[in-house]
């Protein structure tokens, strides 16, 4: 079994050891909550569309449904990767801006 669930008490970990193990456990979690918002945003836009664009459920789609859906779904990802960008963009901007305030001036 992996080192991670190692019984504290056995062996005394190094500092170095106790903040691989945190990092693993973060990256972990992180992919995690990128799944879990991949299958929700699945879920959201599949429900959308098929609202949207199925107006008659029955065993097949027609063309002009499945026209509509790949539609639908092409709008939903576009917009999503716009906000997206623009968030990241933002967040990074914010950061910048924060180290920048946080460094101290070097002509005082």
């Amino acid at each position: 079994m992996s080192d991670f669930f190692k019984n504290p008490l056995s062996s005394s970990p190094t500092p170095t050891d106790v903040n691989a193990r945190k990092e693993a456990l973060m990256n972990s979690v992180r992919s995690e909550i990128a799944q879990a918002n991949a299958q929700q945003l699945m879920n959201n836009m599949n429900e959308r569309c098929y609202k949207a664009c199925v107006t008659k459920p029955g065993t097949s789609l027609s063309s002009s449904e499945e026209t509509c859906l790949a539609r639908c779904l092409d709008r939903f990802m576009d917009t999503f990767n716009i906000v997206s960008r623009t968030y990241t963009a933002r967040i990074a901007r914010e950061r910048l801006e924060d180290q920048a305030n946080a460094t101290p001036s070097l002509s005082s």
